[in-house]
This record gives C-alpha cells, structure tokens and sequence, in this order.
C-alpha cells in the first residue's frame, strides 16, 4: 500500500516468514524466521555501531511435527540478538517436543516459555508456527487422498477454520457452498448448574 502526497523513510524493518516441507519420514518440518532490521545507522548496547540493515534480531526455529500436529523435535537459532544472554531462551523450546499444536497452542507456548523464561521473539514466532502447520499439514493430505480418489471425510462436528474467522462463519456464503452440513451450526448449550 503506497502513501499518497508525501515520502517515507523506512525507519524499522521486521520480516518474518513461514515455510513447510514434508519430509521423507513422513513428517513435516515446519520452519519460522524473523528479521529486525533499522534503516539508519545507530550504536547498539552490547553490540557497538550497527549499520542500517544489519539485524538486530535474526533468529529461526523449526519444529517437526506428525500428522496429528504432535512436535517431536525443535531446534533455534539465533545468529542476532541485542545481547549475549539471549541464546539461552532457546533452551525452553525442548519443553514442547510431546506437545501439540491445537486449540490452546498459544497457551501451551506462554506454559513452556512465557514471560522471562523466554524470548518474546521467539514466542511471535511460535504463535504464527501454528497457523503455518493448519495451512500445511490438512490441505495436503485432502490434496493427496484427491488425487488417489479417496472422497472426502465426512466431520461429524465442525473442524478448524470453520466458525474460526469471517470467511469460515457458519452463516456465511463460504459455509453454504463448502460445507453446507455446517451452515448455521451452533455449538451445543452447555447446560448451567443449579440455581
């Protein structure tokens, strides 16, 4: 999006990506990158005179996961960071090998490695990371069981991203066109206690 009338100076640059491969195991390795960068030149804490576009973080994790978004290795690197210290947030990422990556993930993610345990950076990735695996990991294998002319799986309840955004509402056009078993649907009442 162009800004119209008037210049701009890039001041703060963060790029952050998210790729997948599915692996010859049959897992999937799911990997997230950030980048910080400054367009001027500035003098650091710990790190001395930082040219524009030199990072200030750079950093990388992956996580392989199974089928059932199960995580059976991570691994992080952090080539760029404001200071020494830093590189021991990678540590808690090993708490999340035998955790899965469902409905609670970001919980999951402040339980392991929130708040000084961590590395805020880190965890933006990991939130993301999520997303990135329901993208992949699903998509693929309908992908898949198309192709050898297995039908589609009949849900019994609404899965993911159905009633998870604006174009998956229940009442929506999308719903009624894809999966109209679900349009309208609402999620049992759960009945209150006493009165």
């Amino acid at each position: 999006m162009a800004a119209q009338g008037y210049t701009r100076v890039p001041i703060h640059l963060r790029d952050v990506s998210y790729r997948t491969f599915l692996r010859k195991d049959e897992l999937w390795d799911i990997e997230g990158s950030l980048l910080d960068t400054k367009g001027y030149d500035q003098m650091a804490t710990e790190r001395g005179h930082l040219a524009a576009g030199d990072p200030i973080h750079k950093m990388k994790i992956r996580l392989t996961i199974d089928d059932d978004f199960v995580i059976r290795e991570v691994s992080a690197e952090m080539e760029a960071t404001p200071f020494g210290e830093c590189q021991q947030a990678k540590a808690p990422l090993e708490k999340l090998i035998g955790r899965s990556i469902k409905s609670g993930w970001r919980k999951v993610i402040a339980e392991t490695m929130g708040g000084e345990a961590g590395c805020t950076h880190l965890r933006e990735l990991l939130f993301g990371m999520g997303t990135a695996a329901f993208q992949t990991v699903g998509r693929y294998r309908m992908h898949q069981r198309r192709l050898a002319g297995i039908p589609e799986k009949v849900m019994a309840t609404p899965k993911a991203p159905l009633g998870e955004c604006l174009g998956w509402a229940f009442d929506g056009e999308p719903v009624r066109r894809y999966r109209p078993e679900f349009f309208g649907w609402r999620p049992p009442e759960t009945p209150t206690s006493g009165r």
